[in-house]
C-alpha cells in the first residue's frame, strides 16, 4: 500500500501513456506494432511502477531535459511542455517519491516511478 492522492497518480500515469502513445504514432513498425509494458513491484520500502514503450526513444540531450518545465519536442500547438514536469512535481514533491527516465533512440522509453510504501 502507498499513501497517495489517487487523482494525482492517475494524472501522472495517464500523461505518461498519452505521451508514449503520441510518440509511438510517429514511429514506423516493421514487425510488432506499438506496445506498452507496465510493471509494478515492491523493492524494499518502495513501490516501483515502470511504464515502458517501444516507441522512437530519445537521445541523451532530450532525455536530460524532458522533465523540465516548458521543454517539449512536440510541434507548435501540440504541447506546452508542462505535462512531464507537473508529473515529476507530483511524484517527487507531493508524494516524496522519485521519477527517472531511461531512453535510447530507436529503442523506446521507460519511466520508473518509486513511491514510499505506507507505514502504519
Amino acid at each position: 500500500m502507498i499513501k497517495c492522492d489517487e487523482v494525482e497518480i492517475q494524472q501522472v500515469v495517464l500523461n505518461l501513456l498519452k505521451n508514449g502513445a503520441e510518440a509511438m504514432g510517429e514511429k514506423s513498425y516493421v514487425d510488432d506494432g506499438p506496445c506498452f509494458f507496465l510493471r509494478i513491484r515492491e523493492n524494499m520500502s518502495m513501490a516501483v511502477l515502470e511504464i515502458e514503450d517501444n516507441g522512437p526513444g530519445m537521445d541523451e540531450v532530450v532525455r536530460k531535459r524532458i522533465l523540465e518545465p516548458f521543454y517539449t519536442t512536440k510541434s507548435v500547438g501540440k504541447g506546452t511542455g508542462l505535462g512531464l514536469s507537473i508529473s515529476y512535481f507530483i511524484i517527487t514533491r507531493r508524494h516524496k517519491g522519485s521519477m527517472e527516465v531511461f531512453s535510447e533512440p530507436g529503442k523506446g522509453t521507460r519511466f520508473v516511478i518509486r513511491l514510499p510504501l505506507y507505514k502504519e
